[in-house]
């Protein structure tokens, strides 16, 4: 992973031990759905199992601001794709073949922002798209709204009934499981180009 990116995770997983954290998971998780290239869930696992009764509050500023996010990455692609888009594409590698990626959002666009919402690929690549290519806004809307509360919902349940357990298995694993995420990184990264490549 570049030095850049690792600081910046870091940096990330750091906002969730100060007692803003709950702001700050709201901006990471605006940002990520436009341009951040870090996840909202590297703040979400450890506040939930730092504060479990948190744990709706959590998830529901995650997915309004993850909408949020999204909606404003549509207007990117919308308004401003030469100036800001662009330049965000370059860097996820989506740009190379541009046109096959519209005929293949053209066909399986619902589908691209669902699997987008909810898999580690880069959300910000699917709704600046989205928006480049006059995906219709309500329809974006509720995909955005399903496939991003089912994400962060699905973890918190999970951190809710197994809290504990998680908590142990991320003091005695912490390593290991910062690898996997980073790796998780990289795959979504790795994922845009392939759908590219594929279309």
């Amino acid at each position: 992973m570049f030095a850049w990116i690792r600081k910046l995770y870091d940096w990330t997983l750091g906002l969730a031990s100060r007692p803003t954290a709950i702001y700050w998971l709201g901006a990471v998780s605006f940002a990520e759905s436009s341009f951040f290239p870090i996840p909202p869930d590297l703040m979400i696992i450890p506040m939930c199992l730092a504060n479990r009764e948190r744990t709706a509050k959590i998830v529901t500023v995650a997915t309004l601001a993850s909408i949020l996010g999204g909606l404003f990455g549509y207007w990117i692609g919308f308004y401003a794709f030469d100036s800001i888009g662009v330049p965000i594409l370059n860097f996820y590698g989506a740009m190379d073949k541009y046109d096959q990626f519209q005929h293949y959002f053209d066909l399986y666009g619902a589908i691209m922002i669902v699997v987008a919402g909810f898999s580690p690929i880069p959300y910000k690549v699917i709704t600046i798209s989205a928006g480049v290519f006059h995906f219709p806004i309500g329809l974006f809307f509720l995909l955005s709204f399903a496939s991003r509360g089912c994400r962060f919902a699905l973890e918190g349940v999970l951190l809710w009934f197994f809290g504990q357990k998680a908590q142990t298995m991320i003091d005695k694993h912490f390593n290991k499981l910062t690898i996997v995420a980073a790796v998780l990184l990289v795959g979504g990264f790795v994922a845009v180009k392939w759908i590219a490549g594929k279309a």
